[in-house]
């Protein structure tokens, strides 16, 4: 397997992973619950930082 073809399978895997972790936290702020912090910090958002938004 080429660098290249491990490169844009790692892009693809990321951007699952960020969609996932988009859904998930949106559907937990729909329903009055604290988002998972795995999934936070795949968005990019302190756990922390959330917890004071409230």
């Amino acid at each position: 397997m080429s660098v290249k073809n491990k490169t844009r399978g790692g892009v693809i895997g990321r951007a699952f992973a960020v969609m996932s972790a988009a859904i998930s936290v949106s559907a937990a702020v729909e329903n009055h619950r604290r988002p998972n912090s795995r999934d936070l910090h795949t968005l990019g958002i302190d756990p922390k930082a959330f917890d004071r938004l409230g």
